[in-house]
């Protein structure tokens, strides 16, 4: 990683760790520090949320109640640096779209 990349990416964490006063209650904001995730990738990542829980929304208000195709979804466009049981869990605990991670997690162990 390039130094000027890196202290952006420092700044970045650095940032987040200012806005949280317990970790514990933000293991989701915690774990895009521990991974080390840019800001691009943490608002991707966001935004990735944001699209799953739209297409959830919408599926159960069509009467879909086969949601496989979000877990997929999921699975496929993480950032690589986010391991997947770690991420629905942290997501979940931390009640980021707390319907569509609920599900997500749900349909992960199945």
């Amino acid at each position: 990683m390039e130094k000027g990349n890196r202290c952006e990416t420092f700044a970045f964490h650095l940032n987040l760790l200012l806005e949280v006063e317990e970790m514990k209650k933000y293991p989701f904001t915690k774990l895009v520090i521990e991974k080390s995730l840019t800001r691009k990738e943490y608002m991707e990542s966001l935004q990735l949320l944001e699209i799953l829980n739209e297409r959830y929304e919408e599926d159960v208000a069509n009467g879909l109640i086969n949601h496989a195709d979000l877990m997929i979804h999921f699975a496929g466009m993480l950032c690589y640096k986010l391991p997947i049981e770690e991420t629905l869990e942290a997501l979940e605990q931390q009640g980021l779209y707390p319907e569509l991670t609920s599900l997500l997690n749900r349909l992960h162990y199945k």
